[in-house]
């Protein structure tokens, strides 16, 4: 994954502030990709599904 914190990536919409790839203020990711995983072995529901290329910001 390549991080591009210079622009927002519009076509992936965050709202999770506390990701370092966040585009704050405009609830967008700043990489190129995301990879979408799961908790589950089938997954029916939204909550069952998350970001695994979420990393934690250092700094709030």
């Amino acid at each position: 994954m390549k991080i591009e914190k210079e622009h927002k990536n519009k076509s992936i919409g965050c709202t999770v502030d506390t990701c370092k790839f966040h585009s704050r203020p405009d609830n967008y990711c700043t990489l190129n990709n995301i990879e979408v995983g799961s908790c589950m072995h089938q997954p029916i529901e939204v909550d069952a599904t998350c970001c695994n290329s979420f990393q934690v910001k250092t700094t709030f």
